[in-house]
């Protein structure tokens, strides 16, 4: 029996491919009302992907018709619910579940949830995501605001927008598209800027129909998805992360510079937007016209610090109160909880919040020592960046299956990483860290975890391919 936690991307995959095993005996838990995970909790406007469309699904499940080059986060989070359907998970799912504890004893995980409903499985699967939990800022005075204000993530679509007033705090991706997609429809947009971020050019045109009728073929669709150029792209990326001297490192180094010094015409203000760090020290953000938005006649760059907000507004450091309608906080989400707030106890008693006491850890972001039978996809220190984690999620889906294949083979009744696997792998993954540009690159981000060392993995895309193609079974502990 296994029991998977979360509805989004990597919930469903679980899903699905436990259906091809064979392993009929699966309960999907969500604590929200429905699938989609950061698609279904994220519906402001402007919301897009930076994964090219196609690239940005399940490779056994292709998507002809959508409708862009990016895809737009209505149609992505339409796509998982006919998945969802396609693949007949409606009879796993529970939703309205939030789980609050899971402790391993006698050879099976035992489940708390909120409701009151208990369970228990043989296997775990946590599908918990990454970016689920909204950070909110330590800015003064919120509560007194008189208008309106909310998360990006917690977007209130009764909240009118054309003609008023609106700030958006938060210089990432999120704040970027909402100010894109805003410029023009408020009276006033203010972006309220803490740091500046290099931006990728990018173009996000449309597909016309006859191009969506083409690519109900599948050898067409995949001609236009050109896998070699995309898996050389993302390789370059990565070599860029570990490399600045590498050819991809002065290919985005030189597009984002260019981007910025062509596509702002205010010296004054592309000064004010130029950022301080190297390029890809953060998460990459890609636009195709950010640029132009913040150069709108009612927009309004503000890089003045924030003191407090006050009634009728924001009020800056320099004394200036900024009146608005509408704040909007798009500053992003606690990268570092994963499955918690609920609490894990695993075998002999040792507990999750224990082991993650300096930062969480596992290893190849999949499993954990004395957490036997507990797997996880999109785990810590797994690749995050600006690739689809839908083909990170297949990689690690395709590793764990192998120890999914020697339970049920009687192999083993409890497999787990050993203590000494972790500790290389993190001691050697943190080293490499070290090397990276989100370490080096004079910036800080969400990729840092508490002891200011990235959160990721360091190494090249072909390499996690590599680890993620055939486990080394010396580094695991199978007790039968």
């Amino acid at each position: 029996r296994v029991a998977v936690l979360g509805a989004g991307m990597a919930g469903l995959l679980a899903g699905i491919k436990l259906q091809e095993m064979g392993i009929r005996d699966v309960t999907i838990y969500e604590k929200a009302d429905r699938v989609g995970g950061t698609w279904r909790e994220n519906t402001y406007p402007g919301l897009t992907c930076d994964v090219p469309s196609h690239h940005y699904t399940y490779s056994f499940e292709r998507n002809p018709d959508w409708t862009r080059h990016l895809p737009p986060g209505p149609e992505i989070q339409a796509y998982f619910e006919r998945v969802c359907v396609k693949y007949g998970l409606e009879a796993q799912l529970r939703f309205g579940e939030k789980a609050t504890h899971a402790e391993f004893l006698d050879g099976r995980w035992q489940l708390r949830f909120e409701s009151g409903h208990a369970d228990s499985a043989d296997v775990l699967i946590a599908a918990t995501g990454v970016l689920h939990r909204p950070r909110l800022p330590n800015i003064s005075g919120m509560d007194a605001f008189k208008g309106d204000l909310f998360h990006s993530a917690r977007w209130d679509h009764t909240v009118p927008l054309e003609g008023r007033r609106i700030g958006v705090i938060g210089s990432g991706s999120t704040g970027v598209q909402i100010i894109s997609a805003l410029a023009g429809l408020a009276g006033l947009i203010e972006h309220y800027q803490r740091t500046a971020q290099w931006i990728m050019p990018t173009e996000n045109g449309y597909y016309s129909e006859a191009e969506r009728e083409a690519f109900r073929d599948p050898a067409v669709l995949a001609a236009a998805m050109d896998f070699e150029g995309y898996n050389a792209g993302v390789d370059a990326y990565t070599q860029a992360i570990i490399d600045e001297n590498s050819d991809g490192a002065r290919y985005m180094a030189d597009a984002c510079l260019q981007n910025l010094e062509q596509g702002v015409a205010d010296p004054e203000l592309r000064e004010r937007l130029r950022p301080d760090h190297r390029p890809l020290c953060k998460r990459l953000i890609f636009s195709p016209d950010y640029y132009q938005a913040i150069q709108h006649p009612q927009a309004r760059l503000v890089t003045e610090g924030i003191d407090r907000i006050e009634a009728a507004g924001i009020r800056t450091v320099d004394g200036e109160l900024h009146a608005l309608d509408l704040i909007v906080l798009a500053t992003g989400f606690h990268a570092d909880t994963f499955m918690r707030p609920m609490t894990m106890t695993g075998r002999n008693g040792v507990d999750l919040e224990t082991l993650w006491a300096d930062h969480p850890k596992a290893y190849l972001a999949i499993t954990m020592p004395d957490f036997p039978n507990l797997f996880m996809l999109n785990g810590p220190n797994g690749p995050v960046g600006n690739f689809s984690l839908i083909d990170i999620a297949e990689h690690q889906w395709g590793y764990i299956s192998q120890l999914l294949e020697r339970l049920r083979a009687g192999d083993a009744m409890e497999i787990c990483c050993s203590k000494d696997a972790l500790e290389t792998f993190e001691n050697e993954r943190s080293e490499a860290a070290k090397k990276t540009v989100w370490y080096t690159g004079g910036c800080h981000s969400w990729y840092l975890d508490a002891r200011g060392i990235p959160a990721s993995w360091p190494w090249t895309y072909s390499r996690f391919v590599e680890r993620m193609a055939t486990p080394n079974w010396a580094d695991l502990e199978l007790v039968c």
